[in-house]
């Protein structure tokens, strides 16, 4: 299953340097597309940041950037302007997720493409999204956080929503690197899965045995959803139920 790399988060202390032997290291691991933050800092320290992480990538469209939902209409046009040019993979999350004048504004100015949904919990949240944002079928990409959307059944009538619009599973990116996810996104045949390696605790990646080989997650063949694949979070969830 093809897998891209979340990080860039803004640290106290941490230098644009820094940040790219961050990147280094995801791509060392095996991964080929990589994210970082934006909308914390200024749009001219943004821009320095990402012209570093692409100075080590081979194009823009190794690199993804999330605004997590921060930036206001005004300031999401002026990150639409400038980055532009980069033809990064996608922008994430632009502005506040249920103002869908303000993102199909945003997707006008930008032209390229964008993600969001990860904070739109109902199949008629993420309809009136599709209806009312100007997100493009085959350009743009839907990220349903499964676990926190009402499970798998909702994300099959997700699916089927999707279908009856024009959008296909290929468009569809899970938001959250956790086993449910990855198992859904092979299951239902969506684009790709999420990682997040060390940044959530026992939460964090994938089965202790997984591995990445230029950007695909090698997964092994464990039935259901594979929790027991991952010694500390199985030990954690054993406690609890005991």
């Amino acid at each position: 299953m093809y897998c891209y790399v979340g990080g860039g988060w803004y640290q106290p202390d941490k230098t644009v340097a820094d940040l790219k032997d961050e990147m280094r290291a995801h791509l060392d691991s095996g991964y080929t597309l990589v994210k970082t933050k934006i909308g914390g800092a200024s749009l001219n320290e943004d821009i320095e940041r990402i012209e570093a992480i692409l100075s080590i990538l081979e194009s823009g469209n190794s690199l993804a950037v999330d605004a997590n939902c921060g930036l206001s209409l005004e300031q999401s046009l002026d990150y639409a302007a400038a980055l532009k040019p980069y033809d990064l993979r996608w922008f994430e999350e632009p502005v506040h997720p249920v103002d869908f004048e303000a993102l199909e504004s945003f997707i006008g100015a930008y032209e390229n493409s964008v993600a969001t949904g990860e904070n739109l919990f109902t199949v008629e949240d993420q309809q009136n999204l599709l209806r009312y944002s100007g997100m493009r079928s085959g350009r743009d990409i839907v990220q349903i956080d499964v676990p926190q959307s009402y499970g798998i059944e909702q994300c099959n009538r997700s699916l089927a929503m999707l279908d009856r619009h024009g959008w296909t599973a290929k468009s569809v990116v899970p938001h959250g690197g956790n086993q449910m996810s990855l198992a859904l996104a092979r299951g239902f045949g969506m684009a790709m899965c999420e990682a997040y390696p060390d940044v959530f605790g026992v939460f964090s990646g994938y089965a202790d045995d997984s591995r990445v080989e230029n950007g695909y997650l090698i997964t092994p063949e464990r039935p259901g959803i594979g929790f027991e694949g991952q010694a500390k979070l199985f030990s954690l969830l054993t406690s609890l139920h005991e």
